[in-house]
């Protein structure tokens, strides 16, 4: 019997260490993932321009009085200690907005970019490629962003950019640093006669988890060499979750272009924007916008009136999450300039824009 307890005793002991050892094996993580992104919509604009077209100065949601698709993409990624990489093809109407000035098949590549982790110790990154832009908080994923359509802010600045860039990110994840050097203002391809890198930066700290602030720059030409103009653009912006229920975002952009080249005189624009989320729900927010953007000069838009461009807007947007990867957005948005810049239906000019937008939006 003292011979048969030992037995058992040593039986049980290598079983539970045998199933230790099962039990503390970890499942390998697969470093390639696919996801996906697609929105419908349907705009109305009382205008109702016969080209069924916004204004030249909307580059998102831009297709009026008809079901159209704003944004559909498929993308792999890549992704382990030491390499990143991300590939994704898109098409829509943001798409042939946005990548107009590209060629061929470089006008589907929503984002294409390798980065290599250059030390050992510090989250230190350089990656190279086609990107989502490092300016403003607003990016082409309608689902990311508080409201459905993108403010004046985020269409006239750049949506992606092509170039490399160092990063870094503090071990409290309260700082990311930033460096870049690009292709210019919102290209994949250089402009044709031009030589000249632009350059940037962005700065973002969350001294808590309620509250972000952010800094990026631009400062490049997007003109041939024989007419550069060098352009300076900064754009800042502050995110504050006051508790789950309210959320504040308020950014604003500023930037100067020299009025010709080797000028010591420069034309500038600015634009300020506000917004405001309620969380009445786990399913249903409720957005409210407001924002104004000035470009007397026609730099970024040109409208060859007296006064150039001097708008302001507002909006109100509803979601509701059918499901945790389906939302159903609503937004109406009235935009107001001080001159006439908008088409009617009879071709006429006026000064008042007004929208009513419906969207649907899943993501896997």
């Amino acid at each position: 019997m003292k011979y048969l307890n030992i037995t058992i005793g040593l039986l049980l002991s290598c079983s539970g260490s045998l199933f230790a050892q099962k039990d503390s094996l970890e499942v390998p993580v697969n470093p390639l993932t696919i996801s996906g992104y697609a929105e419908v919509y349907y705009q109305y604009d009382a205008n109702r321009k016969l080209n069924n077209m916004r204004p030249e100065f909307v580059y998102s949601h831009n297709r009026n009085n008809e079901v159209n698709l704003n944004l559909a993409f498929i993308k792999a990624s890549y992704n382990n200690a030491k390499v990143r990489a991300n590939l994704a093809l898109a098409t829509g109407t943001y798409m042939s907005a946005n990548y107009a000035a590209e060629k061929d098949i470089m006008k589907n590549i929503y984002e294409g970019n390798l980065g290599v982790k250059i030390s050992k110790k510090h989250d230190l990154w350089i990656d190279a490629g086609v990107f989502s832009s490092h300016l403003g908080f607003e990016s082409a994923v309608g689902k990311d962003n508080w409201t459905l359509t993108r403010s004046l802010f985020a269409d006239n600045s750049p949506y992606f950019e092509t170039g490399a860039k160092i990063s870094y990110t503090s071990p409290s994840g309260k700082w990311f640093v930033s460096g870049l050097i690009l292709n210019g203002w919102q290209r994949i391809q250089r402009v044709d006669g031009n030589s000249t890198p632009a350059f940037g930066h962005q700065l973002t700290y969350k001294p808590t988890s309620k509250l972000t602030l952010n800094s990026g720059s631009f400062i490049g030409s997007d003109k041939p060499d024989s007419t550069r103009q060098m352009r300076y653009f900064h754009n800042f912006y502050a995110i504050y979750q006051l508790n789950k229920i309210v959320g504040i975002t308020a950014g604003f952009d500023i930037g100067a272009e020299q009025k010709s080249k080797g000028s010591d005189a420069y034309n500038s624009w600015y634009t300020p924007v506000l917004i405001a989320k309620l969380s009445a729900s786990e399913k249903l927010s409720i957005t409210a916008r407001g924002e104004y953007y000035q470009d007397k000069a026609g730099v970024i838009i040109s409208t060859g009136t007296a006064n150039g461009f001097k708008t302001y807007g507002y909006s109100l947007n509803f979601d509701y999450a059918i499901l945790a990867n389906l939302v159903w957005r609503t937004e109406v948005r009235n935009l107001r300039s001080k001159d006439d810049i908008f088409y009617n239906r009879s071709n006429n000019l006026k000064n008042n824009s007004f929208t009513a937008t419906s969207a649907l939006a899943i993501s896997f």
